[in-house]
């Protein structure tokens, strides 16, 4: 098949490739026959590995935070799609009270006020794709 010359330490060997199937080849060095076991290679993945920092989280993080002039902004808790939205800027709302429908990780979710106010202003339209996080709508509440 293939002839090759190697030296290794100063010493030359010639050596020839005889038989080469299914990992085992049989090869000649320097006159002697040898049956070899051949070791697959592992060959690197084409798909990139993405690595993300760890996201810093404060003591205080799980708590809700006032925002100046009394206005609660309403934060979407995953990456998802809106499906629906239930008020209009301008509409007061109750504790509870159902804001829109969106859906993350094929669940379809209810946002609902954390607390009564007046829809200040909508972020998102029926259609929109929002990351963890995004402002959804905020709301202006009396405290």
């Amino acid at each position: 098949m293939k002839q090759f010359k190697f030296i290794i330490r100063g010493n030359e060997y010639e050596v020839d490739v005889k038989k080469l199937e299914s990992g085992m080849a049989k090869i000649e060095v320097n006159g002697t026959l040898y049956d070899v076991e051949l070791q697959k290679e592992d060959k690197l993945s084409k798909t990139p590995i993405l690595v993300r920092p760890p996201v810093p989280v404060t003591k205080d993080a799980h708590q809700i935070k006032k925002t100046e002039g009394g206005t609660f902004k309403v934060k979407a808790p995953l990456p998802g799609n809106i499906l629906k939205i239930y008020v209009k800027e301008g509409d007061e709302v109750k504790k509870e009270e159902r804001l829109l429908l969106y859906e993350a990780m094929k669940m379809e979710n209810t946002l609902v006020a954390e607390k009564e106010g007046r829809v200040k202003s909508i972020k998102v339209r029926e259609g929109d794709v929002v990351l963890q996080e995004d402002v959804l709508l905020e709301l202006e509440t009396e405290q």
